[in-house]
């Protein structure tokens, strides 16, 4: 399997493509003027306490207070008081030291945690944390005992808090393992004498760019090159792989083709799909992807696809190649929260257990979090997958100002008997010998055409001439009735 990385810079916005065998797999979009918070230190104010949520609404200088439950305290804090009232922590003009773990979505403020870590490319510094740990992807046993010793002797050495060892350690020497921790005790120190200096509501410290974010958390062994398109982005990444991860700046590139890098492999093409709700199969069935601020459904339909020896078999490898399908939506639209899938319902348990363990085995290479529930009674498999930003969809577009987001419009039809109603309220509040309606064209040539018939005993009947006009920036739902 070939990969690489595309970054796409311009001063409004950078981009980052994963690309896995030429398919565009995983997309990430960071805006100058709506960058993403998760990473962020904050000295934040406590506004509001909630017993009641057993939560507090913190003021980190933004917007909209941000949001912080009790189970994301610190275990220090949690360990030294064993209380479950959030009043026993917190209090109202109270300042705190926190950290994004979520960027704000939708309606909701971004969700904090005052358990602090501060990634670098091995390690994650937990300065709270007593322990330390191994990332749960590094699966030989040996390795893990390997890396835990190291972390621990470090920690006990050096009288700090806790690490976490990522994916990235695995195999690398105890040296550069050690001289990763005492890079980020420097940081945490330095950080340290900021929130000893820096006023309630600010900005304490903030994660790196999305550029350098790339090499520190996408990047993995296997991948063949990072292309960037920008020579002072590409200037900068190698500046920093130089001193942090010196063996991968052979495999950093400037793109300096006339080409646009995206082009390279159709990415634009493939995030203009990634915005459709259906996703069509090569097999010829379809997916369909419906997104709620509750939940993300996906149905899985056969279509045309009719398959070779009989229904079953059909229906088994419509549901694999999903699972193939959806496995990379869910990365490509960065899909989050609580997920339904609706696949075709198979009457074999051998066939149910191999579709969910292949949706499985390819989720297990997702960077997010998920978790994976059996086929229920009804054929349903719930899943949840992290969500810490915004999804594709709500990054790129907005709801319609036609329908509100709802994804339909009322008839016509439904339109003109709603405006025969408003009419007769009207006239029956007000004493009016004439009226205009103003409605979209299609709803007015409706009035004058179909129902013109009902228009004429409308008239006769509340004794009331109506005039109409077309209004080329009204949308199908839009209408006035005036009074002349």
């Amino acid at each position: 399997m070939t990969e690489e990385i595309l970054i796409n810079v311009t001063p409004p916005e950078t981009r980052v493509a994963v690309i896995e065998n030429g398919v565009l797999q995983e997309l990430i979009i960071e805006r100058t003027r709506q960058r993403g918070l998760v990473g962020n230190i904050y000295k934040g104010e406590v506004c509001r306490v909630l017993p009641g949520m057993q939560a507090a609404f913190v003021d980190i200088g933004l917007a909209r207070a941000a949001f912080l439950h009790l189970s994301d305290l610190c275990t220090r804090d949690l360990e030294k008081k064993g209380s479950e009232n959030i009043e026993h922590y917190l209090r109202e003009g109270q300042s705190i030291i926190v950290q994004v773990t979520k960027d704000s979505l939708g309606s909701k403020g971004a969700r904090l945690t005052t358990e602090i870590a501060i990634p670098s490319r091995f390690q994650v510094y937990m300065p709270y944390a007593k322990n330390c740990g191994v990332s749960q992807r590094i699966e030989a046993e040996h390795e893990r005992v390997r890396l835990r010793a190291c972390l621990d002797g470090y920690q006990k050495q050096n009288k700090c808090g806790g690490f976490i060892a990522r994916t990235a350690a695995e195999c690398i020497e105890e040296p550069i393992l050690c001289s990763d921790m005492t890079f980020l005790l420097k940081l945490w120190q330095s950080i340290e004498e900021n929130i000893n200096t820096i006023a309630p509501k600010e900005l304490v410290h903030k994660d790196l760019p999305l550029s350098i974010r790339t090499l520190r958390d996408l990047y993995r062994e296997g991948i063949e090159r990072v292309r960037v398109d920008s020579k002072e982005t590409y200037l900068r990444l190698v500046e920093f792989a130089e001193i942090f991860v010196p063996e991968i700046v052979p495999v950093i590139e400037h793109y300096k083709g006339d080409r646009p890098v995206f082009d390279i492999y159709n990415v634009e093409d493939e995030i203009s799909k990634a915005l459709e709700r259906k996703v069509k199969l090569k097999s010829g069935g379809h997916l369909v992807f419906d997104q709620t601020e509750a939940m993300t459904t996906i149905d899985v339909n056969t279509g045309s696809y009719v398959g070779g020896r009989n229904l079953e078999e059909t229906i088994f490898k419509t549901n694999l190649e999903a699972a193939q399908t959806i496995s990379r939506q869910l990365r490509l639209r960065n899909l989050g929260g609580i997920i339904i899938i609706d696949f075709i319902d198979m009457q074999s348990e051998e066939h149910r257990k191999q579709v969910l363990e292949t949706l499985s085995a390819l989720l297990s290479k997702d960077n997010a979090k998920t978790k994976i529930t059996e086929v229920s009674a009804l054929g349903l498999v719930e899943m949840t997958r992290k969500r810490t930003r915004e999804s594709l969809e709500h990054i790129l577009c907005e709801p319609c100002c036609a329908c509100g987001g709802r994804g339909v419009l009322k008839t016509a039809e439904s339109m003109c008997l709603e405006i025969f109603r408003e009419i007769i309220r009207e006239v029956r509040q007000f004493n009016v010998q004439q009226l205009l309606v103003l409605a979209s064209n299609d709803v007015v040539e409706m009035l004058l055409d179909e129902e013109a018939d009902t228009l004429a005993e409308l008239e006769n009947f509340l004794k009331v001439e109506i005039r109409f006009r077309a209004e080329a920036e009204y949308n199908q739902e839009q209408y006035d009735v005036v009074l002349l």
